[in-house]
């Protein structure tokens, strides 16, 4: 506990300026986690980075990340929208999976495709979300912190029957919904210090709904890993395992924000 609390204040310290700051060295600081996290999820199927089909991969992801400015610019370069590069992309590894006569198979094209699109659309909702207003990543960030907080504590002091315990073994209903609860309860102190919601009906709503799906962003990594036979994505983090077992919630949450037309 001691380590996970020193890394996730040192994190946090490194992290949180260029949140504050936006623009392009913010972009270019989740473009780098990004590919931090596409690493991570190749490296549980074994297939390396620096390999072809993990470069082409790469390119994909940085295609999804590109905010629309960027993308103007990149068009008027290459005449090709993200939509077409990324698709590029996949015809590339499939053709990839050909030459090699099948060693790497569909089923590690749709991996790597898949993989991008979890992670490159979560991250470019990050920098979306940032360019629109600060106070919407805040509240994003507030309502998985206290989310993750909120069920650790209830869960750990009241929880008795488990969520889901073929995939995560240590969460509770209990910690659930007390997680749900906690983050309700800190977002309507945020609105009443800075108010940013368009009433408190949405906010109360879109604070549940985020919360439930945050979670279930935590689950889904979980599945995953536990698929895979792995334990912690990456050792980048000490205490807490990689840049997806600290994004998790995130991915989920941050395209979820936009979806709900909460971000204005």
């Amino acid at each position: 506990m001691k380590q996970r609390i020193i890394t996730g204040i040192v994190a946090a310290a490194l992290f949180i300026p260029f949140v504050m700051y936006g623009g392009y060295p913010f972009t270019i600081v989740i473009y780098a986690l990004a590919a931090i996290a596409m690493y991570e999820i190749l490296r549980m199927k074994n297939i390396a980075i620096f390999s072809v089909p993990g470069v082409i991969g790469t390119i994909g992801l940085f295609a999804i990340l590109m905010p629309v400015t960027w993308e103007e610019k990149v068009y008027e370069v290459i005449h090709y929208d993200k939509f077409e590069i990324v698709f590029i992309a996949v015809i590339l590894l499939l053709v990839y999976s050909v030459l090699i006569k099948n060693r790497f198979t569909f089923d590690d094209v749709a991996f790597v495709v898949l993989g991008a699109l979890y992670i490159g659309i979560g991250f470019y909702y990050f920098i979306t979300t940032r360019d629109t207003g600060l106070v919407f990543v805040v509240y994003a960030l507030l309502v998985v912190w206290t989310t993750d907080s909120g069920a650790y504590f209830v869960g750990r002091s009241f929880g008795k029957n488990k969520l889901w315990p073929e995939i995560s073994p240590n969460k509770t209903i209990e910690g659930f919904v007390g997680g749900i609860v906690i983050a309700v309860i800190c977002a309507i102190i945020m609105q009443l210090i800075t108010p940013f919601a368009p009433s408190y009906a949405m906010l109360i709503f879109g604070t549940i709904v985020l919360s439930i799906f945050g979670q279930m962003g935590d689950l889904v990594e979980s599945a995953i890993k536990r698929h895979y036979n792995v334990k912690d994505s990456g050792n980048i983090l000490p205490g807490h395992g990689g840049i997806l077992d600290r994004f998790d919630s995130l991915l989920f949450v941050l395209p979820l924000l936009n979806l709900l037309h909460f971000v204005s």
